[in-house]
Parts: structure tokens; C-alpha cells; sequence
């Protein structure tokens, strides 16, 4: 038999490094680099990376460190843990390191895989298509790429290309990503400032159906990009304007494209959020986040045949459309575990409950608190908007903040929340009062028991008008002032 030169095996047997390990990588140590290194996490941000990020962080008191994670919680050095209700802007939908995830990856690991040799048909890509088109059955094809952004920069090509036309319409406040084809269909003139120019877009409010009409006679728009749940404030689609949108744009040759990527997968008590409304069938839905179980980025969009074969209308096109790291094996394992995960534990049907359970507990507050305006949302995504109180002396506080920056007071309820709470939200837009809560999907009864205790006793501060909210209120306006 003959021997590998590099290796020494038989031939037909894997080399030894697939195996075992041997002296290779040995002056690589993870656990020792952490050990030593791990403390200077944040002069290792501001040194190297996006400088504000510790800056604003240290401002806000959110300059923690974290020491391990589990399902829904971390854990600081000292052993206290927090509840995280943000779940890393969504991707945790199944909370941290899951079980069943952390064991494909093990197991894809292991395999050793040819992966990523760009000329062969790995089965991988083809059973987690497979799997996810069986949740939208009138879609056909999958593209897998690496993020949101890129699924929705997938939809907008393909929807420009499959249509002929070069526009995109989207909503006031959408959030879509920030590559810059995405860039162009974001709500948020902070996103877009300095980046000019951008693709050909119309912005329109969520929910007009008149200036949909009026953008689609004129003959030019490929489709309309839409979040049947906007992550920017937490307001949903009036009821039907999915379906009477998806009429227009049908009527007058444009596509359909819903932007799943942060409400997909169960977050809001259906697999897709477009779901809720009935008769509603995407032409392109983009998902990511939850999908990568925490660990693999992933993004896919998933489409009609018809447009599939446009964009690849024949072999000289058969990359016109790539990602080199899409489709590659542990991204493609985390996937089919996170979906094995969602159907054997009921994940979806746990969101909408859960997620009842909590909005309507929030939601007997309003009347409670004049600070609380508010709480909307759908499965385990809520919105928590705060408004101008009735009573002249609670009044003239939040004139004073809105008139330091919009949007100090949700951060003074977010920050007690963490400091004396120890659980994780997020103000869920910039100069917003709401608070988005978006936790893990497998929180329960126990957790939702914690948050409004927690909550409760933050409003029950905020209206006795002292403590630590009002403190960091203080900070809050002397930091805005000296930004202005």
C-alpha cells in the first residue's frame, strides 16, 4: 500500500491531525490566553476596535463583565446572575450554549468534512433548505450567505434582477441592516447620513397603502421590503395591510420581500410573523439571528422558483451570486439543530404564551403608572413605550429630560433594571421612549415572574420621584448637554 508523504497513513485514511491531535498548535493555549489576557477586555476594545463602544458602555454603567452564560442567563465572577431579556439583539433565540446545538457542532467538528471545496454538492445546505421550506411551503429555493444584512442584500439583487426595475420601497423606522444595499432601505436618517449615494428607494409609513399605489404606477419599483413586526419601536402592520399590499404589488409586477431576520423562527408565536395575517405568501422572506443557535452566523433568503431560475438562467451564471462562507458545514449543522430544537420543544407555541403571559402583565400596568403609555408586540418580541405623565410634577421631570435628548427617560429604566435588577434590555431606538424586550424563546413562567417584579419596583421609584433612577436621570442630562 502506499503512504501519504505528509502524513504517514495508509492511503484512503483520514491524516492524523483529523484524528488526534499531535505537536502542531501547541503554543496556542485559548483557556491560558483568557486566563491572562481576559481582564483587559475593555482597553482591548478601546485600543483596537470601535472605541465608543467602552465609552458609551462606562457612561451607561453597562461596563459588566460576564464570566459564563446558560439559557437565559449570565453569570459575573462574584456568581450573581442576570436575566438576559435582549438575547444579543435576537440570535439567542434558544437561549445560551443549547445542548442539542453544542453537540452538532461537536459532532460537525469531528466529521471532518470536505467543506467548502466550492465544486461538489455538500448534503448539509440541501437537508436545512429542505427544513426550512417546509415552514413556507409556497416558497421553493434557499440562497444561505452569512448574516441578515446579506440575506436582505440577496433579496433586493435578486427582486432587481427577477423584476428588470431598479427600486425598492420600504417603511419610515425600518431597520433591514447596514451593508449598503440594505443601508438604502433603512428607516433611520442617522444610519444613512454620510454614506450617500445609495440605491434608488421611496420611504414610505408603515402602513400606507395610498402611497404604495401611487409608487408602484409608476412603473419602476422591483419590490417592497417590509418587517411585518418593525424592530425600531415594536409596531406591527395594521391588520391586512400585508395582504392588500401583496395584491398591489402582484397587480403591478413587483415582489413582496419579508424581512423575517429578527421576527422569524417562532419569535413572535408563529414561525414567520407574517403568518399572523392570513393569505399572505412572500415572494422573498429573509431570515438570520436565531438560526445560528448563538454560535455560526447564518443568513439565508428564501424565494419562489421563478426568480431563482431568472438569476441563474444558465451555467455561465452560476456564481453571479455567492458567499464563500455560505453554506459551509457548522453553520448548516447549528441550523438543522436550532430547528430540530424549535419543533421537539414547542418553542413557537412557548413564544406565544410566554409572550401573552408577559404583555398582558405589563399591560395592567398602564393604567397604574402615568409614566407607562403603552405595551404592544406580539409572542416574545414587546415594545414598553413610556409618555408624558398627567401630574404637573412628574410632568415638569420628563419636560426636563426631553429637553436634554428624547429618549433619557427608557434608558433610566433600563439602567436600574441592570444595576439593581440584574436583567439585560435595550431602548429600542435612538431618541425613543420604548423599551424592546426580546428575550430567549425558552423563558418561562419564572422569568416572566422576575421581570415584572423588577419593573414594577423600577416605575414604583420613577414615580416617587428619587433613588437611583433619578441619580442616573442626572448623569444622563449632563452627558447630553455636553454632546450637544
Amino acid at each position: 500500500m502506499t503512504k501519504s508523504s505528509e502524513s504517514g497513513t495508509e492511503s484512503g485514511t483520514p491524516p492524523r491531525a483529523a484524528r488526534e491531535p499531535d505537536a502542531r498548535g501547541k503554543s496556542f493555549d485559548l483557556a491560558k490566553l483568557l486566563a491572562e489576557r481576559g481582564g483587559e477586555r475593555y482597553e482591548l476594545h478601546t485600543a483596537h476596535l470601535n472605541h465608543q463602544l467602552p465609552r458609551m458602555l462606562r457612561t451607561i454603567g453597562f461596563d459588566k463583565v460576564y464570566e459564563r452564560a446558560e439559557g437565559p442567563y449570565f453569570w459575573d465572577a462574584e456568581g450573581n446572575d442576570y436575566l438576559d431579556m435582549l438575547a444579543g439583539f435576537g440570535v439567542m433565540g434558544l437561549g445560551r450554549h443549547h445542548p442539542v446545538v453544542r453537540k452538532a457542532l461537536h459532532d460537525v467538528l469531528d466529521a471532518s468534512l470536505a467543506d467548502l471545496t466550492r465544486f461538489d454538492c455538500q448534503p448539509l445546505p440541501g437537508l436545512l433548505a429542505e427544513k426550512l421550506l417546509t415552514h413556507s411551503p409556497h416558497l421553493d429555493r434557499v440562497f444561505f450567505g452569512n448574516s441578515g444584512t446579506e440575506a436582505v442584500e440577496t433579496a433586493l439583487k435578486f427582486a432587481r434582477y427577477a423584476t428588470g426595475r431598479p427600486r425598492i420601497l420600504y417603511c419610515s423606522h425600518a431597520f433591514h441592516g447596514l451593508t449598503t444595499g440594505s443601508l438604502s432601505v433603512n428607516g433611520e436618517a442617522g444610519f444613512r447620513d454620510g454614506f450617500a449615494p445609495l440605491l434608488p428607494d421611496t420611504a414610505l409609513a408603515l402602513g400606507d397603502l395610498d402611497g404604495l399605489e401611487r409608487e408602484l404606477k409608476r412603473g419602476d419599483v422591483a419590490g417592497f421590503v417590509v418587517e411585518p413586526i418593525q424592530g425600531k419601536g415594536v409596531r406591527a402592520t395594521p391588520p391586512g395591510f400585508l395582504r392588500a399590499a401583496q395584491e398591489l404589488l402582484h397587480r403591478h409586477k413587483a415582489l413582496l420581500i419579508a424581512d423575517e431576520v429578527q421576527t422569524g423562527l417562532g419569535r413572535t408565536g408563529d414561525f414567520y410573523a407574517y403568518q399572523h395575517e392570513d393569505g399572505v405568501e412572500p415572494d422573498l422572506v429573509c431570515v438570520a439571528k436565531a438560526l445560528s443557535g448563538g454560535y455560526v452566523p447564518v443568513g439565508a433568503t428564501l424565494g419562489k422558483d421563478w426568480i431563482f431560475k431568472k438569476v441563474y438562467s444558465s451555467m455561465d451564471r452560476v456564481l453571479v451570486h455567492s458567499a464563500s462562507f455560505g453554506s459551509n458545514a457548522q453553520a448548516m449543522a447549528a441550523g438543522l439543530a436550532v430547528l430540530s430544537v424549535i419543533e421537539d420543544e414547542k418553542i413557537v407555541a412557548n413564544a406565544r404564551t410566554t409572550g401573552e403571559l408577559l404583555r398582558s402583565r405589563l399591560a395592567a400596568l398602564v393604567d397604574r403608572y402615568e409614566f407607562l403609555s403603552e405595551v404592544r408586540g406580539r409572542g416574545l418580541m414587546i415594545g414598553i413605550e413610556f409618555g408624558r405623565p398627567a401630574s404637573i410634577g412628574l410632568r415638569g421631570r420628563w419636560t426636563m429630560l426631553q429637553t436634554a435628548r428624547k429618549g433619557l427617560f427608557a434608558q433610566m429604566v433600563v439602567a436600574p433594571l441592570l444595576h439593581k435588577h440584574r436583567i439585560l434590555t435595550q431602548v429600542s431606538g435612538d431618541e425613543l421612549e420604548v423599551i424592546k424586550l426580546i428575550p430567549p424563546l425558552t423563558i418561562g413562567e419564572r422569568e416572566v415572574d422576575r421581570f415584572v417584579t423588577a419593573f414594577t419596583a423600577v416605575m414604583d421609584d420613577a414615580h416617587q420621584g428619587g433613588g437611583l433612577m433619578w441619580d442616573f436621570g442626572r448623569t444622563l442630562v449632563k452627558q447630553a448637554i455636553a454632546n450637544r
